[in-house]
């Protein structure tokens, strides 16, 4: 019997990470499926688990926590992963936990903008983002991909050195949010592409593909019929994001 239960919904770019990391290392879990596009998240049940009913969740027994970067780190201690994921070495552990900090402010919300405009603005206004909304966003990621590019893995095969960590995991779920909205991230960009291929054998190409293959079907979602009440948030946080 599993330890733990992780409520996911591979849609979700840190669902992704959580789920990688736990396949890639044997953890065993009960894989709580939270469908986003029903809005099981914002369920009484689910409540009790999260109440700021969001995914990825975790229940160990009577824990339970949220924050995919959280989470990453409690499944590399309570489970003793692989030194590479997370570093005994300070300054190794040290370059993982910048890139995560960092990441909250630039990855993330850069690569979430640019899948919201692409892919859910036909969704649910049924029409393509205006060219004048999308340029700046799409300049603001290729920005972030060159710093990635440029500091992150300046020398280096992964963000925190020769072997891939949890940073590697965060960063690969973020790029590949946009592109599945039809963005390519990696072309023109050799050392990233590369990376992402490094990051691939590193944790078996089925295993990458698993993950990712619901996120890469996400236009096949365009006539699918979502409750009226979650529709109408999505839209609210649609409009943020148009400003």
């Amino acid at each position: 019997m599993a330890d733990i239960t992780l409520f996911l919904d591979l849609m979700s770019q840190p669902c992704r990470s959580v789920y990688i990391l736990a396949k890639a290392n044997n953890i065993p879990f009960t894989n709580h499926g939270v469908l986003l596009f029903k809005g099981e998240h914002l369920s009484e049940e689910f409540g009790k688990v999260n109440p700021l009913r969001k995914v990825p969740a975790l229940k160990d027994g009577d824990f339970t926590m949220a924050e995919s970067t959280a989470i990453l780190l409690y499944l590399a201690n309570k489970y003793k992963t692989p030194d590479h994921w997370y570093p005994a070495d300070l300054q190794k552990r040290a370059r993982v936990d910048e890139y995560l900090a960092w990441q909250h402010t630039n990855t993330r919300p850069h690569g979430s903008k640019l899948f919201w405009l692409k892919v859910m603005t036909p969704f649910l206004l049924g029409h393509e983002a205006e060219p004048e909304k999308l340029e700046p966003v799409v300049a603001e990621f290729n920005t972030t991909l060159t710093t990635i590019e440029q500091q992150f893995l300046a020398g280096k095969p992964f963000i925190a050195g020769d072997k891939i960590s949890i940073a590697d995991l965060v960063a690969i779920v973020e790029i590949m949010q946009p592109v599945a909205g039809g963005f390519d991230a990696f072309e023109n960009r050799s050392k990233l592409a590369d990376w992402k291929k490094r990051v691939e054998e590193a944790i078996g190409a089925e295993l990458f593909q698993e993950a990712h293959e619901k996120i890469l079907r996400v236009k096949e979602m365009q006539n699918m019929p979502i409750p009226p009440e979650l529709k109408e948030r999505l839209k609210a946080r649609l409009q943020q994001f148009n400003r």
